[in-house]
């Protein structure tokens, strides 16, 4: 019989907070932009939701139509998560009892934003001010894509100055982490 690792490192106490990060139907399979690993992470994070964090918080994308992330506007991507839409909605599955916020992040119609924190203009969607305020100085992180918008709301987390776990038993992504992350202060878990 093998043993699986605790899902956290230490006990959760009312300064922490689980960032659920992007579950929404388009990064589901069949969606317009699916991460292939996204399903098998959401018995995980509902584990978590249970674990008594001061807050649970998840992200959504929540694009305007001709968001400039969209290919047909010289973005990146396809047309995804609409404001809105079925796509942007919360992935049925995910456990949204625990959930006590939502941020919902590029919805400037010139900036992307693929951190829950800032978009790519360093305009906030109040998450630092929303975790300051609760007395929150761990956060957690899990959720989609592992290696673009996880490791972007990770980065920004370090730089507000929270103590930042990425849950990688709880995290899927696209392509692989950069080798440089062990030169920088969030930790893999």
């Amino acid at each position: 019989m093998t043993s699986h690792p605790p899902l956290l490192p230490d006990a959760i106490t009312q300064r922490d907070a689980l960032l659920i990060i992007d579950m929404q139907n388009d990064f589901m399979p069949g969606g317009a932009l699916p991460v292939s690993g996204g399903p098998a992470c959401l018995p995980t994070i509902n584990r978590l939701t249970q674990y008594g964090f001061r807050a649970v918080i998840a992200s959504q994308d929540w694009h305007p139509a001709q968001h400039c992330s969209f290919e047909e506007q010289g973005g990146p991507w396809p047309i995804h998560c609409l404001a809105g839409s079925f796509g942007a909605a919360l992935v049925e599955g995910l456990n949204q009892q625990n959930i006590t916020h939502i941020i919902r992040k590029g919805t400037a119609l010139a900036a992307d934003a693929n951190s829950a924190f800032y978009d790519d203009h360093g305009t906030s969607t109040g998450l630092t001010a929303l975790l300051r305020g609760l007395g929150i100085t761990r956060v957690f992180l899990c959720g989609v894509a592992l290696d673009v918008c996880v490791l972007a709301t990770a980065r920004h987390a370090v730089r507000d100055g929270f103590e930042t776990y990425i849950l990688r038993q709880a995290s899927a992504g696209i392509g692989s982490l950069p080798a440089s992350l062990h030169e920088e202060r969030l930790i893999l878990y």
